[in-house]
């Protein structure tokens, strides 16, 4: 099978990160007699320094082009970097919701899975860890106050800035479907979370998820607020199969979720569109304080090439094997800098670079 991948390296540790995950592709290729063609595309602050753009048009008609998008990350230090000095339509950032409005990936998956080898790194208590936690959050990419009518004027003589929340119940409908449908393949649990004691667009939220679960009778549902939710994630994570929540709040709780699990280098990320069409990425940032020092965790990337294979191109043998080398590796104790344990038990583990933890990853594939 011959796959176009569109490759967006970014900035940062994006481009590092990225060519790992193509070399663990090229090894599922070689081994499973796939042919993975690679056309790279430029977005984020290196398209800026290129062509003035974030992302130009060119390179949104490439991504349609392909098969699927794997990414790196994108923007660099806000303090320092020449970048954010520009109006807020042409930063980095500005690129990454350009693309996900111009091709509708509208749906975001974010699993936040703790692997038993890196109990370690997770900050909660040994008591509320227990047996591990497996959840996926389910975030609306699309609406809501990130592409909202927003403005900044002077009123009164004072400055006032406005940001406008917007949902449809069509919006709504497509991103709770979808949620449910992913639940039907997990343990069949969806919490739906909202702001519905304040604001109207988590009442309308409220009453379309729960026209949606009327149509899986097998999924137990339950709305949760916002504000709880977030407590809830830090005091017993393993009750969540399911999160399904609008854009702001995802961006927020999944960033919380990646960090209980121990290390955002760890979670993996998908966006995608009604098709199966998908953006595949890291849930971290470009890191740019690491780059070009050898040392980022490629796994995070890694598995979203695996999330690639699994749901846009139906090969889930292959993204079983990718996942089942990344397992391997941490029960062989190799270990990137972020997800080395304490020094009193580091002489139980080997820490690798960048490279070395894709190469690693490739020869257990092998």
């Amino acid at each position: 099978m011959k796959l176009n991948v569109g490759v967006i390296g970014g900035d940062g540790i994006g481009p590092e990160v990225v060519a790992e995950a193509k070399k663990v592709l090229d090894c599922i290729g070689a081994r499973y007699g796939h042919t993975f063609l690679y056309d790279e595309i430029l977005m984020g602050g290196c398209s800026i320094d290129a062509t003035g753009e974030p992302l130009t048009d060119e390179a949104i008609a490439a991504a349609k082009a392909s098969d699927a998008v794997l990414m790196g990350s994108i923007g660099g230090n806000t303090s320092t970097s020449p970048w954010y000095q520009l109006p807020p339509e042409k930063r980095p950032e500005a690129g990454l919701l350009k693309l996900r409005k111009s091709l509708n990936l509208f749906a975001n998956l974010r699993p936040a899975y703790l692997y038993k080898e890196l109990r370690e790194a997770c900050p909660l208590r040994e008591d509320i860890i227990g047996d591990g936690f497996d959840m996926m959050i389910m975030r609306e990419l699309t609406g809501g106050l990130y592409f909202g009518e927003r403005k900044t004027e002077e009123v009164d003589g004072v400055v006032t800035a406005t940001d406008t929340l917007t949902y449809s119940e069509e919006e709504i409908r497509r991103i709770a479907i979808r949620g449910f449908d992913i639940a039907m393949k997990r343990r069949k649990k969806v919490t739906s979370v909202d702001k519905a004691n304040v604001l109207d667009s988590s009442r309308l939220w409220r009453k379309v998820v729960e026209e949606v679960a009327a149509d899986y009778p097998e999924v137990t549902y339950e709305h949760m607020l916002v504000d709880n939710c977030a407590m809830q994630l830090v005091k017993d994570p393993k009750q969540f199969d399911v999160i399904l929540t609008e854009n702001m709040f995802g961006d927020i709780l999944s960033d919380e979720a990646s960090m209980v699990t121990g290390s955002i280098g760890m979670l993996s990320s998908a966006s995608l569109n009604e098709t199966k069409f998908g953006l595949y990425e890291p849930s971290g940032g470009s890191a740019p304080d690491i780059a070009g020092k050898g040392i980022a965790n490629p796994i995070a990337t890694i598995l979203s090439a695996a999330m690639m294979l699994r749901y846009s191109f139906d090969l889930d043998q292959e993204a079983d094997a990718i996942e089942q080398a990344v397992q391997k590796v941490l029960e062989d104790g190799y270990r990137t800098i972020d997800i080395m344990p304490t020094e009193d038990k580091r002489a139980t583990v080997t820490q690798v670079g960048t490279k070395e933890m894709g190469d690693l990853i490739c020869e257990r594939i092998q």
